[in-house]
C-alpha cells in the first residue's frame, strides 16, 4: 500500500453546491440510491447502511442536509433515521445540528472475530518489519476490487501516508493488492480487471495484459512491488498470507521513500514474515 498522494478530502456539510454530479444510478457517495417508496425491512436497512457509510475519512461531523445529499435519501427520512441511530448509540450529537459516528460502532467493529484474529497474529511480524527497516508496515485483505487495511505500524523514516486502519485503496495499484490477487482464483482477478484499472498515479498499470503478466510474476516469486504506482515518491514490497489451500487471505507490506527504501533489500524480509505468519493460519 502506498497511497502517497490520494486526496481523501470531503466537502463540508454546507458545501454541497458545486460538487460534481454523481454518475447515473449512483449517489454522490458512490453507493446505489436507497429504494424510494418502500418501508420494507430491506429498504430501511439499506438506508441505514447508506447513512453510516456516508462518513468519509476526515469527516468529524455531518449535518442532516449533507447526509441526505450524499446518500440520496430524502431529508425528512434522513432526519428520522439519524434520530433512531442516535437513540441506539450509533451516532452522537456534535453540536450545531451535526452528527458524528459514535464509539459503539468501533466496539462492534472489534467483534469481527476472523479479522481480529488475523490482526493479533500479524502484529508481532509487523512490529519486527518496522523495527528492522524503520518503514511503515501494513496488513491488508481484499474486499471486492479494493484492499482494506486491518493494521498499520508507521515507521519513523517512512513518508506520511494517508492510509488508515479500516481505509480502502484500489487493489491493482498496491503491493498488498497485487500480492493477494496473484494467489486468488481466476474469477476474483477477472472481477478486478473487468471493473477497470483506473490510473491512480502516472505509473499505475492500467493495461489488463500487463497487469496479468505482473500477477504471473508475483505468483512465481511470491513478492509484489508497487513502484510509485499508488503515489509518486513511494515504493512498497508486499507478500501474500496463504491459507492451507494456497489461496491468499491477506498480505503484508512495507512502504517507504523511493530514494531511501531499497526494494531488493526489504523484499526478502517481507516474504519471510509472510511465510512465517502463513504457517499459523488455518
Amino acid at each position: 500500500m502506498c497511497p502517497a498522494h490520494r486526496n481523501n478530502a470531503s466537502p463540508s456539510d454546507s458545501g454541497g453546491a458545486g460538487a460534481s454530479p454523481a454518475p447515473e444510478g449512483m449517489t454522490p457517495s458512490g453507493a446505489p440510491p436507497a429504494t424510494a417508496g418502500s418501508d420494507g425491512v430491506a429498504s430501511t436497512a439499506a438506508r441505514v447502511a447508506a447513512l453510516l457509510s456516508a462518513f468519509r475519512p476526515g469527516d468529524e461531523a455531518l449535518g442532516v442536509s449533507e447526509l441526505a445529499r450524499r446518500t440520496g435519501v430524502p431529508k425528512s427520512t434522513t432526519h428520522r433515521l439519524a434520530a433512531h441511530l442516535t437513540d441506539q448509540g450509533l451516532l452522537e450529537p456534535a453540536g450545531r445540528g451535526r452528527l458524528r459516528l459514535a464509539l459503539k460502532l468501533f466496539e462492534i467493529g472489534q467483534l469481527a472475530a476472523a479479522q481480529r484474529g488475523l490482526v493479533d497474529a500479524a502484529r508481532p511480524y509487523l512490529a519486527d518489519l518496522r523495527e528492522a527497516t524503520r518503514n511503515t508496515a501494513h496488513l491488508a485483505v481484499l474486499e471486492g476490487t479494493e484492499v482494506v487495511y486491518l493494521d498499520i505500524l508507521r515507521g519513523p523514516d517512512a513518508p506520511t501516508l494517508p492510509s488508515r486502519v479500516g481505509g480502502r485503496f484500489p487493489a491493482h495499484a498496491t503491493s498488498v493488492g497485487k500480492a493477494i490477487l496473484a494467489f486468488s482464483s481466476q474469477s476474483v482477478v477477472d472481477g478486478v480487471v473487468t471493473a477497470g484499472l483506473p490510473r491512480i498515479s502516472p505509473r499505475t498499470v492500467t493495461a489488463p495484459g500487463i497487469f496479468r503478466t505482473q500477477l504471473a510474476t508475483i505468483a512465481r516469486d511470491g513478492i509484489a512491488y508497487d513502484r510509485e504506482e499508488s503515489g509518486v515518491g513511494v515504493v512498497c514490497a508486499g507478500a501474500p498470507l496463504l491459507g492451507s489451500d494456497g489461496t491468499a487471505v491477506g498480505a503484508l507490506s512495507l512502504s517507504g521513500w523511493t530514494n531511501r527504501m531499497r526494494l531488493d533489500r526489504v523484499a526478502p524480509a517481507v516474504r519471510t514474515a509472510a511465510l512465517a505468519l502463513s504457517r499459523l493460519l488455518p
